[in-house]
């Protein structure tokens, strides 16, 4: 099968990565990248012997696939120039800022028949797929994702920068409609929210709490789930993940027999991309779709409504207020 033409839009942290991964894979062929920073540009596509297009326009006329890796406050904008252009587009996750805008690039994915992937990485940790087989119905689960300061990722509030990783994670398990969210958020160092926690109660009884942080001295990417025979633990940094469940022998007491997952060294980004690549040669559905990233950004949207009902009723809290 003929490589696809790849382009990358916004080669800075996370977007240099995706130039560099297209550029090995072989289901693809770098033909160029763009940057608002034409120097930055310049130096990733010298690193991989492609192009620089001084606009998007440009190169958006010699791709066939293309990754949008801008600011998130610029996600929107330039996945839904994309899709107008017809091309199949993997955005970085959030898909978008609200949920209007995330609804508005999943219906012209369909209109104009492309392969709308979000960047939702977790998604392809190898540890994920190693834990998957055990998860049966969960009724509790658990999240914790830290990490230090960064201007980077300021444009937006930590819930849609960092929880959204794990409001993804969580709706991929099939909990259920969501039926009631509670929650709280805290600006420590930037001007929107940099620190949150969030209560989220499904309809079928699963209740998923959440807690966010990019104020954290410490990194830590933990998920732990809790359902009628076993409880699963998962360290998405060091890939290992364990479960443990009850066993009872006749004749003898209960004990807790506990089994241990070391996921491989797989570059997650790698398998995601290599995941759209074939999605969009397929004409098949993304493992991480528009509808999962619609999903999530409605989830998060739901947790900023309660962080900020939380802030009204303790307008008085001093520094706990939410601000922006």
């Amino acid at each position: 099968m003929k490589p696809l033409r790849a382009g990358v839009i916004g080669v800075g942290h996370l977007g240099q990565h995706h130039a560099r991964l297209y550029a090995s894979l072989p289901g693809a062929q770098l033909v160029g990248v763009t940057d608002q920073s034409i120097e930055r540009a310049q130096t990733v596509a010298d690193r991989h012997g492609s192009p620089v297009f001084r606009t998007m326009d440009e190169l958006l006329s010699h791709v066939d696939v293309v990754s949008v890796a801008v600011p998130t406050s610029g996600h929107y904008a330039v996945a839904k120039a994309c899709l107008q252009a017809g091309k199949h587009v993997l955005v970085e996750k959030p898909i978008a800022v609200t949920p209007t805008e995330a609804e508005e690039l999943v219906q012209l994915a369909k209109q104009r028949g492309c392969c709308l992937q979000v960047g939702h990485s977790e998604r392809f940790n190898p540890v994920m797929a190693l834990m998957r087989p055990h998860i049966g119905r969960p009724v509790f689960i658990e999240c914790h994702r830290l990490s230090s300061f960064s201007e980077r990722g300021t444009d937006v509030d930590v819930v849609l920068d960092l929880m959204i990783h794990d409001l993804d994670l969580v709706l991929s398990l099939n909990p259920g409609p969501i039926e009631e969210v509670r929650a709280a958020g805290v600006a420590v160092l930037s001007s929107s929210i940099d620190i949150a926690n969030a209560r989220i109660q499904f309809q079928s009884g699963c209740v998923a709490n959440l807690t966010s942080s990019r104020v954290s001295t410490n990194k830590m990417r933990r998920l732990r789930l809790f359902q009628r025979d076993s409880y699963l633990s998962i360290d998405f940094q060091t890939r290992l993940g364990m479960v443990s469940r009850r066993s009872a022998k006749a004749g003898e007491k209960p004990t807790v027999e506990v089994e241990q997952f070391q996921g491989g060294d797989e570059e997650p980004l790698k398998l995601q991309l290599a995941s759209f690549l074939h999605a969009a040669s397929t004409s098949t559905r993304p493992v991480v779709s528009g509808e999962d990233g619609a999903a999530a950004v409605a989830a998060a949207y739901q947790v900023l409504q309660a962080i900020e009902s939380f802030a009204a009723r303790h307008e008085e809290g001093g520094n706990g207020v939410l601000k922006g």
